[in-house]
């Protein structure tokens, strides 16, 4: 037998192997009751023939991604092999953490020798992860960032916000001149007021490492370099959280919001402290609601001296009824 003969045979017996599994896999893609097209129904798990509705497979395994995503954008940004990523940590949670307790994967406690060299792989791991002063800078930042935070009870959106605050400030060599805590300190305060959750600058001073001078100025001059975009702090957003802590109503809280807009209508507000109106509003709300709250408590919750939380009651008071 030729070589052309030998290749023309092997052409042949291919293209007959081709031909079954076309008609295999046609006969598997048609109804067996009324050779109709099959047609996967994706949302409830089955193959179900067009023509007759027989389900001819049920419980099938889904093997798409657990979220949905609406248009390209999203899907590119909900996409992921592992834990997602956070701006909330320096090497954005990328790197290999290893856990302080020395215990095995069944709870039992490792050997004298194991509890060494875990130690050993933890000392080494700590190194590789802050190679340089900038990635130790950021460690201690962030970190400092999130002690913060969760002091003051913020959110995990407002965390991230003030990371990226933060990383921007050093990326754009803004920290020369300046204490780590302190920048970090005006990145959070900063990411508080965008995300509408502000803390007054006194709360801020009670959790930071920095004096209130400090905070205030690196607070005005991120803010300058970086272009951040903050609109003055609405009274109305204080008054959620110092309702709260208060134990005052809903209907409190409801009128110490219409004397808030009220205020602002008489254009009183001006120049004056959000939180001390937000403080004189939720005490107002609360004796117009007959509801036993002091100036003494008032003053405790919000960080406002009872001088001004009179002051600024007896003015809300007045636009509310005008002589």
């Amino acid at each position: 037998m030729t070589d052309t003969s030998i290749r023309r045979q092997q052409t042949d017996e291919s293209r007959e192997a081709r031909t079954t599994e076309t008609e295999t896999t046609e006969q598997l893609r048609t109804c067996p009751e009324c050779t109709g097209q099959l047609i996967d129904d994706d949302e409830h798990g089955e193959t179900v023939c067009a023509d007759c509705g027989l389900v001819v497979e049920e419980d099938s395994v889904d093997r798409g991604p657990e979220w949905r995503a609406f248009d390209a954008a999203e899907k590119d940004s909900k996409s992921r092999v592992g834990a997602p990523t956070t701006k909330m940590m320096h090497d954005d949670g990328l790197s290999t953490n290893i856990g302080w307790q020395n215990k095995d994967a069944y709870g039992r406690q490792l050997s004298s020798n194991q509890r060494q060299k875990m130690q050993r792989l933890r000392t080494w791991n700590e190194r590789f992860r802050t190679r340089d002063s900038k990635e130790r800078n950021l460690k201690q930042a962030l970190g400092e960032i999130d002690r913060m935070a969760s002091a003051l009870g913020l959110p995990k959106n407002v965390r991230e916000t003030a990371s990226v605050i933060y990383r921007r400030a050093l990326g754009e060599d803004l920290l020369p001149g300046r204490s780590i805590e302190g920048v970090a300190t005006a990145a959070l305060y900063a990411a508080a007021r965008q995300a509408g959750t502000p803390r007054s600058l006194d709360e801020v001073t009670n959790v930071s490492r920095v004096e209130r001078d400090e905070i205030a100025r690196t607070y005005r001059y991120i803010g300058r370099e970086l272009n951040l975009e903050i609109q003055p702090a609405d009274p109305v957003s204080y008054v959620p959280r110092f309702a709260s802590e208060l134990g005052v109503s809903d209907e409190g809280e409801r009128r110490a919001r219409s004397l808030l807009e009220t205020a602002k209508r008489e254009g009183i507000h001006s120049g004056k402290s959000p939180v001390g109106l937000a403080a004189a509003a939720v005490y107002a709300a609360s004796l117009l609601a007959n509801e036993k709250v002091t100036q003494s408590e008032v003053s405790d919750v919000a960080n406002i001296s009872e001088v001004t939380i009179r002051n600024r009651y007896h003015e809300l008071l007045e636009a509310e009824h005008p002589a």
